[in-house]
């Protein structure tokens, strides 16, 4: 009875709505022709992966595993695999792969789990980045200067060190490559043309760098994955019938007992801060150059504070029940599994088993993927690292905070503006 009569939370709990006027406003052209490159594998090293590959529309924007294969790999999603025993995957690809939902916000000033990429004056060039003073001048928002960091990676796009110019420039010093890139695109004629009609400043082809590829992928990755038209946010502005009573009992729990909004807060329910969640280990793991094992020490890996061991970035939620599975390295396939995960971390963990990882058969490396779990005193370090306190909820309880989470998805969420091109100008496949 005590949960029918429960009352929403109220009205100073909840944020205000989110409205087009929180976002950067991209142009249209430059919007479109992003789309292409996104889709177009001539960015990658051995022209064989796109940044759609493992953020594709019919997978909500992410790739649908918890830890995916990336350079190596062929087919899309669940069913993407390596390649051949002679070019096999090295490794897995060591986090999940992030949503794009709403990354053209004007708040969003950190991206990637660790953080590792932030708007700054550090460098002179507006972010501090893995490229440090290397990133180049010009890239208008941080979503284009995030943008040029996985065409970069090895186990991403670039591939190995000898099997292209992109990688291999790569391995002498990180802004070598780009200009490698560029140049691919710009003799396409189509693309030239496109580039010259989507910017002012851009007279010729030959006038096309790498910071106008990155700002055109931006213009279309803020604009067609920016959403906010779930019920969840016609009950922000003022539709009081828009959520079902469970949802809005999850609402309730969510801005109270649950204490979910005490790190997804404000309009885009995240604060952007980092946490540890002590999730399960497993996988290659974000290995810095003096660790001895496949683990993941998250912001630590960054900002070389002792402090900010264990701890990821609070992700945004609008769509998430689009974008399983969840966690930093996707530990959990759904929604129920990550909210009971973060009312008792150490009782979910006990339970957790390698069954709940997604992760596309690869044979040669499953005696590494759970390695870093015999590890005990990495383990203990994972499980003091802890920041959020157990909450004890009812099985129904759990339940409305699902309904609420699920109340989350935009009406028009997988009705996007430009979605995925049949063809792109270089010709190659589109996954």
């Amino acid at each position: 009875m005590a949960l029918c009569l429960a009352l929403p939370a109220a009205a100073e709990d909840l944020p205000r709505p989110l409205v087009d006027a929180d976002f950067i406003q991209f142009d249209p052209d430059q919007a479109k022709l992003g789309q292409l490159l996104f889709y177009d594998k001539i960015l990658s090293g051995n022209r064989n992966i796109s940044c759609g590959t493992c953020h594709h529309h019919d997978h909500g924007g992410t790739d649908g595993l918890s830890l995916g294969i990336g350079e190596g790999g062929e087919g899309l999603g669940p069913k993407r695999v390596s390649q051949s025993p002679a070019d096999r995957i090295r490794k897995r690809i060591p986090r999940n792969a992030p949503a794009l939902w709403n990354l053209g916000a004007k708040e969003v000033s950190v991206l990637f789990h660790d953080g590792r990429l932030e708007t700054s004056d550090l460098y002179g060039n507006g972010f501090n980045s893995p490229a440090e003073e290397w990133l180049p001048q010009g890239l208008e928002t941080i979503l284009a200067a995030q943008a040029l960091f996985p065409i970069t990676a090895r186990f991403e796009m670039a591939g190995d060190p000898e099997e292209n110019e992109v990688s291999g420039a790569v391995n002498d010093r990180i802004d070598n490559a780009w200009p490698i890139i560029a140049k691919r695109v710009r003799i396409i004629p189509e693309y030239g043309a496109l580039f010259v009609q989507a910017f002012d400043h851009i007279e010729t082809p030959e006038d096309v760098t790498i910071v106008d590829i990155a700002n055109a992928l931006a213009a279309f990755m803020g604009t067609e994955w920016q959403n906010h038209d779930s019920p969840f946010d016609r009950y922000l502005s003022g539709n009081t019938s828009a959520l079902s009573p469970d949802a809005l009992e999850g609402m309730t729990l969510f801005y109270g007992k649950a204490k979910c909004a005490a790190c997804h807060s404000g309009p885009l329910l995240s604060d952007q801060s980092f946490h540890a969640l002590a999730l399960p280990a497993f996988g290659p793991g974000k290995t810095r150059r003096f660790d001895p094992q496949p683990r993941d020490v998250g912001r630590m890996g960054e900002s070389d504070r002792l402090e900010d061991a264990y701890r990821f970035r609070t992700p945004m939620l609008r769509n998430v029940a689009l974008t399983a599975p969840y966690g930093h390295n996707g530990a959990y396939p759904t929604l129920d599994g990550i909210v009971r995960h973060h009312l008792d971390p150490e009782g979910e963990r006990r339970m957790w088993t390698k069954e709940h990882a997604r992760l596309p058969s690869a044979p040669w490396l499953e005696h590494v993927d759970f390695i870093v779990q015999a590890d005990r005193r990495e383990m203990k370090r994972q499980k003091r690292a802890v920041d959020i306190q157990p909450v004890s909820l009812s099985d129904p309880e759990i339940a409305a905070i699902v309904a609420f989470l699920e109340s989350l998805t935009g009406e028009t969420a997988l009705t996007r503006p430009l979605g995925r091109p049949d063809s792109v100008p270089s010709g190659l496949s589109v996954d």
